[in-house]
């Protein structure tokens, strides 16, 4: 097993140690989605810089707008997570989210195939057909032990969470692309930076909250 491999495998589990703690404790939450928010800005300010190096009111533009972004994903992150059954949703998008890159990931290993789009080379039509699968089934096989019947609308706002997190990943992606970045940051050893684990939820999260709250 590689060094990186071994890695990326420690630091996972050191983050689903600090998930259950966040599940488990606001105060906990409170604290790591700060930590989150400034690693993510700062990480965002040096891709931003070097997109627009000589543009400075674009840096300010862009600069501006994620700041407000981030802020409010955690404001209300924090906030929503005040009441236990929002708590619970929340955080059922969030694993879903996880689902859907570990579906991507396996499918695009296994079966390969033709590449999804220049911006991410490493992504695979396969691997997309593999994320709306897990985050799919994941959100069904959770909610049906929560709630003991079965919901098509569920598949629906699965699907509608895992392209989400596609697509945030994707234009993530594209922003490293443009600033000739492999990874946003060096924070989490074999993952790169925060935003390199966060730039999909960042709208999986947003999107599917909506979705369910629209069909519910």
């Amino acid at each position: 097993m590689s060094k990186n491999l071994l890695n990326r495998v420690y630091t996972s589990i050191i983050l689903f140690f600090l998930l259950f703690l966040m599940i488990a404790n606001n105060y906990f939450m409170g604290f790591f989605l700060i930590i989150i928010g400034i690693f993510s800005l700062l990480e965002f300010f040096k891709i931003i810089l070097k997109i627009f190096e000589k543009n400075k009111l674009k840096q300010f533009f862009f600069s501006t707008i994620f700041i407000i972004y981030i802020f409010s994903f955690c404001a209300y992150f924090l906030i929503l997570s005040s009441f236990l059954h929002l708590k619970i949703l929340i955080f059922i998008l969030l694993l879903t989210c996880v689902a859907s890159d570990i579906g991507g990931f396996t499918f695009g290993k296994i079966f390969k195939g033709p590449k999804l789009t220049k911006i991410s080379p490493n992504k695979t039509i396969s691997g997309v057909i593999g994320s709306l699968i897990f985050s799919s089934l994941f959100i069904l096989m959770i909610t049906y032990y929560l709630t003991k019947s079965f919901d098509l609308y569920i598949i629906i706002i699965g699907c509608i969470t895992s392209v989400s997190c596609q697509i945030g990943d994707l234009f993530f992606s594209f922003l490293k692309r443009k600033s000739f970045l492999k990874d946003s940051g060096n924070f989490l050893p074999g993952h790169g930076g925060v935003l390199d684990r966060i730039d999909g939820i960042l709208l999986g999260i947003p999107i599917g909250f909506l979705s369910f709250l629209i069909f519910y």
